[in-house]
């Protein structure tokens, strides 16, 4: 990459660890998921009896154990939320991990053993059994994204089509699974897209060029990536010294045509209509990176069991 740009491929490299994350936040979103069970959260009419009427029925004072178990091939995520989880339903709870987030994990694998009151135990088995396989069905499939990119020096990026609540859970599942994270929020990268093109009137020429150095110019700290369609669009942007350029939904042969006319200027990423069959070809252009939403949004809940001992 030429010396003039204003940022490395090594800048954008960027993975969410489990210390990112607001303890605050992930409390709430277990506090909603544990009103969901016990109080209705939700319904217009909530349920005039409150509670778990099933484990009311168990012995008073009992304690026992249960073992978390991979019942397949996964790719393990959410190790953190689970003692979150035993806290928010009472003391006494423990949880003993014998694993840890991004491990890739054979059927009968352990995953921890849980200990504590049978009363709580029971009532948090399906809150974190749903955060778990949700979450390793992400990691899993973005594993799986990764290896299709085995060899090259293309990395895989994430996007924002994440589910309304659970944004930095997806994200941070995608870089459990090897994946690289893009822009968490509208907050942290100036990203002009076809629809700001639009409203600017800025969809190539000179309106094009002074609309990205307006960017470039205005918010100095910030990278400034651009989504380009056309071929036609490349160098208006990059004579504004745009850091990204973000090639949607182009062929291979406009993929190698875009990355000769960009020639290490600014860095270069492919989007739009990416699939797994498709990666090992892409991986071959030269791209610095290639974003989906994939490994999030069409990823599988992976069978994670909770047996009691």
């Amino acid at each position: 990459m030429s010396q003039n740009v204003r940022y490395s491929k090594k800048t954008f490299l960027t993975r969410l660890d489990w210390s990112d994350l607001d303890p605050e936040y992930l409390r709430q979103l277990i506090g909603l998921a544990k009103i969901e069970d016990l109080a209705g959260a939700g319904l217009t009419a909530r349920p005039e009896r409150l509670g778990d009427v099933t484990t009311a029925l168990m012995p008073e004072g009992a304690t026992g154990h249960a073992q978390l178990t991979a019942r397949e091939p996964l790719t393990l995520c959410g190790i953190g939320l689970v003692e979150a989880v035993l806290h928010s339903y009472g003391e006494g709870c423990t949880f003993d991990p014998k694993t840890e987030d991004g491990q890739a994990l054979c059927k009968g694998d352990v995953i921890g053993i849980l200990s504590g009151p049978s009363g709580p135990l029971l009532q948090a088995e399906r809150v974190l059994l749903n955060f778990l396989q949700h979450l390793s069905g992400i990691a899993s499939e973005t594993r799986r994204y990764v290896d299709a990119l085995d060899g090259s020096e293309t990395c895989l990026l994430d996007t924002r089509k994440t589910l309304p609540g659970y944004r930095v859970l997806q994200k941070y599942a995608f870089a459990c699974g090897g994946g690289h994270n893009h822009r968490i929020g509208l907050f942290d990268r100036i990203m002009l897209k076809d629809n700001h093109l639009a409203v600017a009137g800025a969809t190539g020429g000179n309106r094009l060029t002074e609309t990205v150095a307006l960017a470039v110019n205005t918010f100095e700290d910030l990278p400034v990536q651009v989504e380009v369609d056309t071929i036609d669009q490349i160098p208006p942007v990059l004579e504004a010294g745009a850091d990204i350029i973000l090639l949607d939904n182009f062929s291979i042969d406009e993929l190698k045509k875009a990355i000769r006319i960009i020639d290490g200027r600014a860095c270069t990423e492919a989007s739009g209509g990416i699939q797994i069959g498709t990666l090992p070809a892409l991986g071959e252009l030269g791209l610095d990176f290639i974003s989906t939403g994939a490994p999030v949004h069409q990823s599988t809940w992976k069978d994670i069991g909770l047996d009691w001992l």
